[in-house]
């Protein structure tokens, strides 16, 4: 997504005007980035102490969750994949004999992710980012624009790899596996990088500006 950002009005607030998304559904699957050059930087907070950058890396600790989750997910769909003959570090992942149920059990892993990265991404699109938004008197406007961006990159994924889990519960082929795990190492590729930038780049507007989440 392009931002062009004005002169700050007279009440030293920014104004930033985007221009529309494109429709993100009509993407085929590798098109669908962050555009991790185009990422703003944030401004600098001279009044923000150590003690306010150390709360503001509560974002990172709540990510660090999600992420753990999702790695679990991977060694599942890894597992998967090495059939009979896994390397040492996957034998600790059981799996059942029967492989439909495995292909199963993974639709019904990705499904719950989706779910619970739906309800973060909607908390913080709902409160965090309207607060760090009028921050500062919108020096975080441009921050949280490119953000909101990323986030749609994110629901799409998330859109997709559902309705991947719910194929591949209900017709447990190689086929829709494929198609499952493509999409879902996609997200995790782009969910890593988005927290990345958001809990790096938010850091110190958080400690400073909100205190907590």
């Amino acid at each position: 997504m392009l931002v062009q950002l004005r002169p700050p009005t007279l009440d030293n607030s920014i104004v930033v005007k985007t221009l529309p998304m494109p429709n993100l559904s009509t993407l085929p699957l590798t098109a669908l980035t962050l555009d991790e050059a185009a990422r703003p930087t944030p401004p600098p907070v001279p009044e923000a102490t150590d003690q306010h950058r150390q709360q503001g890396k509560q974002l990172a600790l709540i990510h660090r969750h999600y992420l753990m989750e999702m790695a679990r997910l991977s060694a599942v769909l890894a597992r998967i994949e090495a059939g009979d003959a896994p390397p040492e570090h996957l034998k600790r992942i059981v799996l059942s004999l029967d492989m439909s149920e495995n292909l199963r059990a993974f639709g019904s892993l990705c499904g719950q992710e989706c779910r619970i990265l739906m309800m973060h991404h909607d908390i913080e699109a709902a409160d965090m980012f309207p607060r760090i938004e009028a921050a500062g008197s919108g020096l975080f406007a441009e921050i949280v624009a490119k953000l909101k961006a990323e986030h749609e990159v994110v629901h799409e994924l998330l859109i997709r790899l559902d309705r991947a889990a719910d194929a591949l519960i209900a017709d447990p082929t190689d086929e829709n596996f494929g198609k499952a795990a493509a999409i879902f190492r996609h997200l995790e590729s782009v969910i890593r990088s988005h927290f990345g930038y958001e809990e790096t780049e938010l850091a110190e507007a958080i400690g400073y500006y909100l205190g907590h989440i």
